[in-house]
């Protein structure tokens, strides 16, 4: 029997990368999942954002566990989207337990140089979105009355500064205050509040051209080598990046039994990016 067995999980960014690691590896703990994501492209990202069928790989590998999945289109700006999509998926699989705020898009350009909609772009995804995923989707874990998980996904960035990512550097310290709010808020309920913080990670999220020149701005064109060899100076550990699988091993914890007092904690997951 999974440790998260008769559960079901509400996941945005679910498409790929963390947010489908998040659901398979949920899913292997006996967690059934409501999978949201977008299919279009963010406007001022630099790479790829997810793309039409990559949602639906998600629905395949967690049926390939015999786990129930709901799957919707949604932009976590949309807060109509989103709790259509939570109030759809609860009237399926039954309850929901879990919530992991995870959707969320990384851009670079200095501070004093950045243009408004790139700025405004990302607290609107990053932590307007997040703040969006829990009004949409917590009510039903309080209305279910029998407590819960939510975990809001921040970064390193939070703690530990870098050139050329102050919006995302202040979108991510901000989930800290808005979780330790809602730890607050919720604990009487018996709902967990957390956030995990990893380092650079092995997704399309990371790996691609504007990530390589943010941590190389020394070379015209960067690859994937140069920007392993500067990872691992930031990690004390000798690993450039984590694998999604690190941080889903992370918010399992989080989300269980075996983290039931852990609540307002900053979890980080840094291979010791801070030391």
């Amino acid at each position: 029997m999974g440790k998260l067995e008769g559960k079901v999980a509400f996941i945005t960014g679910a498409a790929r990368g963390q947010g489908r690691s998040h659901a398979v590896r949920l899913a292997s703990e006996g967690a059934d999942i409501i999978a949201v994501d977008v299919s279009e492209q963010v406007a001022t990202v630099p790479y790829a954002t997810a793309r039409p069928g990559d949602l639906e790989q998600t629905v395949k590998e967690v049926e390939a566990l015999d786990r129930r999945i709901i799957a919707s289109e949604a932009d976590v700006r949309d807060l109509a989207a989103l709790q259509k999509a939570a109030d759809d998926g609860v009237a399926e699989l039954g309850r929901l337990d879990i919530v992991l705020a995870n959707a969320g898009i990384a851009t670079m350009a200095p501070t004093l140089e950045m243009d408004e909609e790139m700025w405004q772009t990302m607290i609107d995804v990053n932590l307007t979105g997040v703040w969006k995923t829990v009004r949409a989707a917590v009510p039903h874990i309080v209305a279910g009355g029998r407590g819960g998980a939510v975990v809001l996904t921040s970064s390193l960035a939070a703690m530990w500064a870098m050139e050329n990512v102050a919006h995302y550097s202040a979108a991510k310290a901000g989930l800290v205050g808005l979780m330790q709010v809602l730890a607050k808020e919720l604990a009487p309920q018996n709902i967990r509040v957390n956030t995990v913080h990893p380092t650079t990670v092995a997704t399309d999220m990371v790996l691609n051209e504007s990530t390589y020149q943010l941590f190389r701005p020394d070379l015209e064109h960067p690859t994937r080598a140069d920007f392993e060899e500067a990872a691992r100076e930031l990690n004390s550990l000798p690993v450039a990046v984590v694998d999604p699988v690190d941080i889903s091993n992370a918010i399992l914890y989080l989300v269980s039994d075996d983290g039931r007092y852990v609540t307002g904690a900053q979890h980080v997951v840094d291979a010791g990016g801070r030391l």
